[in-house]
């Protein structure tokens, strides 16, 4: 699958320091040591809707990562998936009166779109679910044999043949040590988020599908020895994330609504494959935006769209000001006073920018490395910008000790490490 361009990265003297991140599996801020390649997975988009704010701060805050770890001197290996065949999506288009590829087929084209605009820069591998089936059948089939999966058959009123396999978390020792859950609070929502508990002849109400056997009006792919079927929703990161990375990459990430079931179960599901672990060394998550009291999310339809957000003239970059104005880990409700906020903020950054000379950039741009660095700190990174233009627009023509590099070494350096081009 094709991903979207790649921004233009700016070359900004010296380097910035180790990052450190939130690892969610044990509640600790961890310094990264990926050696010269840094392994970045990121759950993509189920694409029956477009692109809302939720999904646009996620991207955003990996972007951020991904600046912050090559600034420091590594390389990135950077996989996302696309869900882009999955029961919302099918829902979604049997209510339009759409195929179901042509709508995931839109809506990828206008996610591409957004994080064009947002200056997201795109992963190395963008891997759509139905690339990956013949990787899922070689996974689930294997498990299968080695008795980490079980067969049950389609039950006889929901019109199929064969069997679904689902992954035995009883022969799973590490199931629970991303998430650290309570059974008691996984069960809790497992089943709005995708999972079935009450499925007849499971083993345990919490054990994973990893292929669903072929029913009618359903689309379906040859899996061998598994039947006509389509692989589960989490073992596609499972096999995704192998095929690409390698067991124990680097960092695993996306919204924190992923910690269980779906990164839980990626995990156990690639450990039980493998007999190695962990899956992955640290798991950061994005915690969850807000409209009107209630989490955006697709389900609900209390959605911003940043492509309308465009539509209406909103400069992209103002957009991306907002997301960065709040720290990753603290979830947040937008509100239009955002969005006036980080305009004026981008206002004021251009004026200080275009001016003949400025002071030296040079400590804050220190100022802004050691804040990436420092679990993603951005809205520190924001406000020591926002200092040195207070100085910079404050100063008169008789000052000593204007620069005048200083206001193009800025612009590059905001652009390389924040993704604002000014």
């Amino acid at each position: 699958m094709i991903a979207w361009p790649a921004p233009f990265l700016p070359a900004v003297p010296g380097s910035g320091p180790a990052v450190r991140v939130h690892d969610t599996a044990t509640g600790e801020v961890r310094e990264l040591n990926p050696g010269p390649v840094a392994r970045l997975y990121v759950c993509g988009i189920t694409p029956y809707d477009a692109t809302h704010l939720g999904h646009a701060a996620t991207y955003v805050t990996f972007d951020l990562l991904g600046r912050a770890l090559r600034d420091a001197g590594h390389e990135v290996d950077y996989v996302q998936n696309v869900t882009d065949v999955d029961e919302p999506l099918l829902e979604r288009a049997e209510r339009d009166g759409l195929h179901w590829e042509d709508l995931a087929e839109r809506e990828i084209a206008l996610f591409r779109e957004d994080m064009t605009a947002l200056a997201v820069i795109p992963p190395d591998h963008y891997v759509g679910a139905v690339e990956g089936v013949p990787s899922d059948v070689e996974a689930v089939t294997k498990m299968v044999a080695s008795g980490a999966a079980y067969r049950l058959p389609v039950p006889a009123e929901e019109g199929g043949e064969g069997h679904d396999v689902y992954l035995d978390l009883a022969a799973q020792p590490t199931f629970g040590d991303v998430s650290g859950w309570t059974r008691d609070q996984m069960m809790e929502v497992y089943a709005e988020r995708g999972g079935d508990p009450d499925r007849a002849g499971k083993r345990d109400a919490l054990d994973p599908l990893l292929w669903r056997a072929h029913r009618e009006g359903e689309p379906s792919w040859d899996g061998g020895e598994l039947g006509q079927g389509r692989p589960g929703w989490h073992i596609e990161c499972t096999t995704i994330a192998i095929d690409h990375l390698g067991i124990g990459f680097d960092v695993q990430g996306g919204g924190s609504d992923l910690i269980f079931p779906h990164h839980e179960m990626s995990a156990v599901q690639g450990e039980a494959l493998t007999g190695q672990a962990p899956f992955a060394q640290v798991y950061v998550h994005q915690a969850m935006v807000g409209l009107e009291g209630e989490k955006m999310s697709k389900s609900k339809g209390n959605l911003v769209l940043v492509s309308r957000l465009r539509e209406s003239g909103v400069d992209p970059m103002a957009i991306r000001l907002a997301l960065l104005a709040q720290h990753y880990r603290t979830p947040w409700e937008w509100t239009d006073d955002h969005l006036k906020v980080a305009t004026t903020r981008l206002e004021r950054w251009r004026s200080a920018l275009s001016v003949v000379a400025a002071p030296d950039a040079g400590p804050t741009i220190e100022q802004v490395r050691a804040a990436l660095a420092d679990d993603l700190d951005s809205p520190s990174a924001l406000e020591a910008v926002d200092a040195w233009v207070e100085r910079t627009l404050a100063w008169g023509s008789d000052d000593e000790d204007r620069s005048e590099s200083a206001p193009g070494l800025m612009g590059r350096s905001l652009d390389a490490l924040l993704g604002i081009r000014v």
